[in-house]
């Protein structure tokens, strides 16, 4: 690993931005790049799709003056991709500049309280876990790593006097000391036997085998890190809350996470977490919120509901505290994320729900200081668009975002208000948003991505018999001609709790499908969220048939407004649960000429067995796979299999693909489906990633599973 260089200073950072020949000011304009750049342009390949910079989020220093976001400079060779943290200045013009160099990357950035200081999370050389490091913004130098922990530390944040460090870090069961951490460590490293124990939960998440580290929240005097004798405190050690067998955070890449943040005083910290993840097959679990002392000792819990809370965040004043906040319903299989808040210090258990009369689910929100108003964003038809309402709650009221794409990303400072917005032609880039047109404040793809020869997605809606309306977005394929005929490509998003976004992606790139001459068409069947609680719980006890009837409706309403579509040349394809609804496609109707399914289901009880979730399957289902209801074996798509003596499913070509590692979906299911093909002598052709979870990640993999589309629907539609 390269070590890292020497780190500028603010006012450094200021005059090389104005002098580097190299560096371009922002855009200061709302245009989008891609239509305003008039260069010869070309059919987008693999690698535009790949080695795009991904920007990532920015984080908003408190006095508004600067942002911070990493960049990855992509590569198909994982030891060639580069990822380091930018900077760039929000009250002037000059070009964002990278803070670090070093190979590895940092993630979880936090400003100081003052602006001057960064902490952030990186592995670097000797590190065999991340730990935090601080670099002084102001004066440069080298990052100082503040833990050295033998689990690591993640997700840090100052107090508010600046002098300490609360973060999230992970014990062995038993452990109290660090010195305990490290040996159990060791003992674990040195056994002869490879074998894993469970007793409770569920022993797989995503692509990984859980262990039996046990999250904790630690705190550290900023002054005295690093040293021997001031070690980080567990500040939950030895409480009855964390000898619950229950107790828990929610599961995610690192291991479990408790959202925690300081009291406005610093003199404790509040947090979520679970107390009945053992039960997390038979019941819902739910985060509720404590308090504990910063000091340690017994938290004391806060609510007492059916809810689960995230996204804590407290007003400029101290005097409210905001959060996510989802209801739980019981028997229901979804719940929008709605807006919250208690009066601070907490007296009433019951929160202020603010969103209670808006039927959208709120992916973020942010209170920019001194502001009376606080800023969110939700999705609807396609797009993600900011909105804002009183803090106190009432009428929402629309915020200036751009006219088409997604905002995946928002921080507040100060009075500014930074993020990311991209589109399905944008690759993502940071924009502010204060102003009264969202003005771009970096470039790190607008030259490549107004090369490239595409065109926006085309929205339209159609209305099933049940009253229930869909949105769609047709994608066209470059030197688009409309007296042409073109085969369609209906490609199903995952989720089912999730929406086709005007967005730029890599697993399942619009428009590098579309490349080779075809229209991609992508519905929001029932079950998508963007459309309301009620659509998305629609799908309840219906998981597969309804949303099918709809995409095929979809293309039905698509073939009779496009009249470039070729209705003799249909293919359908998608994954996760895009998968499974291909699945069901190929084993219902013969009206496609091929199918593409990656971790796809095959079947909703070996599914509801072996995935890494259970209880919500059951959910869905409306009981137990013991219950005889009949949605376990007449939505199961390998229960269909008769279909193919009827000639009416199980006919179609389709192409398998799957993840070793995947178990979401795990690969059994993908078994399973090539078997029947090959049963039922259906052409078909099953691809397996050994080193791949649920999602393509790895770029040469990723290159081949698009050439293995490519040709396949080659091969049937052309």
């Amino acid at each position: 690993m390269t070590s890292p260089r020497l780190r500028r200073s603010l006012a450094s950072l200021l005059i090389a931005a104005a002098c580097a020949s190299l560096a371009q000011a922002a855009d200061t304009t709302a245009a989008t790049p891609a239509a305003a750049t008039q260069t010869a342009k070309h059919a987008i390949t693999h690698e535009d799709v790949w080695l795009m910079k991904r920007v990532g989020a920015p984080v908003a220093s408190p006095d508004g003056k600067w942002a911070v976001f990493s960049v990855v400079d992509s590569a198909y060779d994982s030891k060639d991709q580069w990822s380091d943290l930018w900077i760039k200045s929000l009250t002037d013009d000059s070009a964002a500049r990278r803070l670090t160099f070093s190979k590895g990357g940092e993630g979880a950035v936090a400003w100081s309280p003052d602006s001057r200081q960064l902490v952030f999370v990186a592995r670097r050389d000797g590190d065999e876990a991340g730990q935090i490091y601080r670099l002084d913004v102001v004066a440069g130098g080298e990052a100082q790593r503040l833990t050295t922990l033998t689990l690591g530390a993640r997700m840090p944040k100052w107090s508010p006097d600046g002098k300490q460090l609360l973060f999230i870090s992970d014990i062995y069961p038993g452990n109290k000391t660090e010195a305990d951490v490290k040996q159990s460590a060791k003992e674990r490293k040195d056994r002869k036997y490879s074998a894993r124990s469970y007793e409770t939960t569920a022993p797989r998440y995503f692509d990984k085998w859980l262990t039996d580290k046990q999250v904790r929240l630690f705190v550290i005097d900023v002054q005295a890190a690093a040293q021997p004798e001031s070690p980080p405190r567990d500040i939950l050690s030895g409480t009855q809350l964390v000898a619950l067998p229950g107790f828990g955070g929610g599961q995610g890449d690192e291991g479990q996470s408790l959202d925690a943040i300081w009291t406005p005083d610093g003199k404790g910290v509040v947090f979520n977490a679970a107390t009945n993840h053992d039960a997390a097959q038979r019941a819902a679990v739910h985060s509720q919120l404590y308090l504990v002392p910063a000091a340690g000792g017994e938290p004391q819990k806060l609510t007492q509901d059916q809810r689960s809370y995230g996204a804590l965040k407290f007003s400029a004043d101290g005097k409210t505290l905001f959060t996510l906040s989802d209801a739980e319903t019981p028997g229901k299989v979804y719940d929008v994320k709605r807006l919250a808040s208690f009066a601070w210090p907490l007296v009433n258990p019951a929160p202020t729900i603010l969103t209670d009369k808006l039927d959208r689910s709120i992916s973020r929100f942010v209170l920019p200081d001194g502001g009376k108003r606080v800023i969110f964003s939700y999705e609807h038809a396609g797009l993600e668009k900011l909105y804002s309402m009183d803090v106190k709650g009432g009428e929402v009221r629309d915020e200036p975002s751009l006219p088409t794409g997604s905002i995946s990303s928002l921080s507040s400072g100060g009075k500014a208000l930074v993020g990311v917005w991209e589109s399905s032609i944008n690759p993502p880039e940071i924009y502010a948003f204060n102003g009264k047109q969202p003005k771009r404040l970096t470039d790190f793809n607008t030259e490549k991505a107004g090369k490239i020869a595409w065109q926006a997605p085309e929205h339209f809606w159609f209305r099933t018999a049940d009253g229930r309306q869909i949105h769609n977005m047709i994608v066209k394929p470059a030197n688009f001609d409309p007296n042409k005929k073109y085969p369609l490509f209906t490609v199903i998003h995952g989720g089912a709790a999730s929406m086709w976004r005007d967005q730029f992606v890599l697993r399942w790139n619009y428009h590098l499908l579309a490349k080779p001459g075809y229209i991609v068409l992508l519905t929001d069947y029932k079950g998508s969220t963007g459309y309301g609680e009620e659509f998305a719980r629609s799908i309840q006890f219906d998981p597969l048939k309804g949303p099918a009837d709809e995409i095929n409706q979809g293309v039905d309403e698509a073939i009779k407004k496009y009249s470039f579509i070729d209705s003799n040349k249909l293919a359908a394809g998608g994954a996760s649960y895009g998968g499974h609804l291909a699945n069901w496609l190929q084993a219902t109707t013969t009206r496609y000429k091929a199918i593409v399914s990656h971790a796809g289901e095959m079947d909703l009880i070996m599914q509801w067995g072996t995935s890494d979730g259970g209880f919500g399957r059951e959910v869905n289902a409306g009981g137990p796979v013991w219950s005889n209801l009949p949605v376990w074996r007449d939505q199961s798509p390998i229960m269909q299999a008769g279909n193919h003596e009827k000639g009416t499913g199980f006919t179609t070509p389709i192409l398998i693909t799957v993840g070793e590692l995947d178990y979401r979906v795990p690969a059994n299911n993908a078994l399973m489906n090539f078997a029947v093909q090959q049963r039922l002598n259906v052409p078909a052709k099953l691809l397996v990633f050994p080193d791949e979870n649920h999602w393509i990640l790895k770029g040469e993999n990723s290159r081949f599973f698009y050439s293995e589309v490519e040709g396949w629907l080659a091969k049937y539609l052309n």
